[in-house]
This record gives C-alpha cells, sequence and structure tokens, in this order.
C-alpha cells in the first residue's frame, strides 16, 4: 500500500492555455486537499520552463491539474514521461488524441461509440456560407471547457462571422457538428468503471464557457432524470470511450440525450476534468460516496502505483 504522507507531491495549474484561470482553481482546490495529506507539496504555476522547475524541486510525483493545449494534449506529459515523474490523468498517446476532437472521433466511432456527425472546415470557409443546415454547433478542434464553442440557431440566415473576428485564436480549422436537442449530460469514469449521470440545465439556455463557470450558470441533478435504461447505456458509452482512447485516472465524458428520437451521442472525453469539490466529477463521486480529498489521494496513489514507482512503498 502507498503512503502519501511520505511523499513530494507537485501540483501543476495554471499554463499558458485559453483555459489558465480554469487551472489555477481546479489546482488550487487539489493542492488544498492534498496538502494536509502528503509530507511535502509544492504548488507549480507550470510555465515553459517545467522541465527545469521539476528538476529542481524532484518531486515523487506530479497531479496535472492543467487544462486545455500543453496541459492537456500530451506535451506535459511527454515532458513528464522524459522527466522519469509519475503523473496523474492519461498519458502522452490518449491525451493527445482526445483533446483533437476530429481524431478522438474517429477513434471512438471505430470502436463501436456514437458520436455526431460533422467533420472538420476551414473558418473562413464555415464563415462564407453554412456548411449544414442550422442548428449546428461550432466548436475548436483543440480546446477544452467550451472556450470558442458556439451555437447557431435554426433559421440563422447567415454563416457565423465570429470565425472571421480579429480576436480568433482558435486555430483556421474548426469542428462543426448537428446540434443535438435534448438533455446534456456527463459521465465520469474512475479506475474504468462509471459513477453516474448528471444532468446539466444551463441556466443561459445553451451548455457554454459562461454557464459552466459563472456563478449560478448551470444546475447539476445527480442521478440524471432520465430512464434507467438510458442512463446504463450513457455509463457504458463512457467506459468505452475511456478505453477506447487509452484514458487512466479519471476522465468525464460529454454526452446528449435527444428523448424524442432516443438518440443517445457522445460529444467528447475529457482527459483532465474540472477538479473542484463542486465540478461534475467531484460531485458523481461523491455521489458515490468519494470525498473530494480521498478523491484526490486516490488520483495520485493511482499515478504514483501504476508507474512503478510505489512497489514496495509502504
Amino acid at each position: 500500500m502507498i503512503d502519501l504522507s511520505k511523499l513530494h507531491v507537485a501540483v501543476l495549474m495554471g499554463g499558458i492555455s485559453s483555459e489558465r484561470e480554469i487551472s489555477l482553481i481546479s489546482g488550487g482546490a487539489c493542492a488544498d486537499a492534498l496538502a494536509p495529506q502528503c509530507a511535502r507539496l509544492s504548488r507549480v504555476d507550470a510555465g515553459r520552463d517545467i522541465a527545469q522547475v521539476l528538476t529542481t524541486l524532484k518531486p515523487d510525483v506530479c497531479f496535472n491539474a492543467l487544462h486545455g493545449e500543453w496541459g492537456e494534449d500530451g506535451c506535459v506529459q511527454g515532458v513528464l514521461e522524459t522527466l522519469g515523474i509519475p503523473y496523474t490523468h492519461s498519458g502522452v498517446l490518449a491525451s493527445a488524441i482526445a483533446m483533437d476532437k476530429a481524431k478522438a472521433k474517429a477513434v471512438l466511432s471505430a470502436a463501436g461509440v456514437k458520436v455526431p456527425g460533422g467533420g472538420l472546415f476551414n473558418r473562413h470557409e464555415a464563415a462564407r456560407d453554412h456548411v449544414m443546415a442550422p442548428p449546428y454547433v461550432v466548436k475548436p478542434n483543440s480546446e477544452g471547457s467550451s472556450v470558442g464553442v458556439f451555437l447557431v440557431f435554426e433559421g440563422a440566415n447567415s454563416p457565423p462571422q465570429e470565425l472571421i473576428a480579429p480576436g480568433w485564436t482558435y486555430g483556421e480549422e474548426v469542428m462543426i457538428e448537428p446540434y443535438i436537442r435534448g438533455f446534456e449530460l456527463a459521465v465520469a469514469v474512475m479506475d474504468g468503471k462509471a459513477l453516474a449521470v448528471t444532468e446539466i440545465v444551463a441556466r443561459t439556455g445553451f451548455y457554454d464557457y459562461e454557464a459552466k463557470y459563472s456563478d449560478g450558470g448551470s444546475e447539476h441533478i445527480v442521478p440524471a432524470r432520465i430512464p434507467d435504461p438510458v442512463a446504463a447505456r450513457a455509463m457504458a458509452m463512457a467506459e468505452l470511450a475511456h478505453a477506447a482512447l487509452g484514458c487512466r485516472g479519471v476522465t468525464r465524458s460529454d454526452l446528449r440525450y435527444d428523448d424524442i428520437n432516443d438518440n443517445l451521442v457522445l460529444l467528447e472525453v475529457n482527459t483532465q476534468p474540472g477538479m473542484t469539490p463542486v465540478s461534475l466529477a467531484p460531485e458523481q463521486a461523491a455521489f458515490k460516496g468519494v470525498s473530494f480529498n480521498a478523491l484526490v489521494r486516490w488520483m495520485v496513489e493511482d499515478a504514483y502505483g501504476c508507474s512503478g514507482a510505489g512497489k514496495g512503498k509502504s
């Protein structure tokens, strides 16, 4: 058994992506939970000098609370692999594939997971004319936290001009998918097993960045108000997606369920979901009787043990 009280844990947070502020919140909450449980805790605002910083700190294990590009897409994971430091969440390949929406959809579809249609389009092309009949969803191919995501409503006369706005910084290609009406759902997977199904009711009418992170932007209902057979399907899909991408630790799958047409689709897998006590994955863990402190402790112990570094530790 791994004794966390003997380990030096470094919590990586912040980073250089558009999700920096969210990562600081996640990382701060995880660090606060871990600090009383380990021998030493270092809070690391991760920058491009991360290899030098960690070489100096020499932690036994890293809790990776970074979100978005660089911290969640395999880059930092590659640095940690090179340094030989165990870390939480998924490895290099799973992280890289999951962060690339187009590649992830291809892998998930091949594994038998139902995903939305649509595909990648050049943003200038998508701004000139509708690439599919509205309503549809536009999202950057490699961002999380609904950064840069918006809905083109049914009956919209013009294509989305946001794509050619001077402030657009999310790449030249965008993922465009048909909008699936109905329930917004989330399923966390811990150690390969789905925890529960959360129904998300966005106050803004669409589960965008504001709905996710503004105070009172959304309501989380656990368990979701859907039939038990549908909940079982959602949990099975999340487990299959977690396995198909080669994930480990804790992930969160986002799904939509059209109850009129009995159409359940998996939108994406988040390999490093939000980690505050009121985030979706910790809420589901609490629903299953696992406290926030116990959850982050398990994640560190799992990362350390899976690396082989914990063999013989007690």
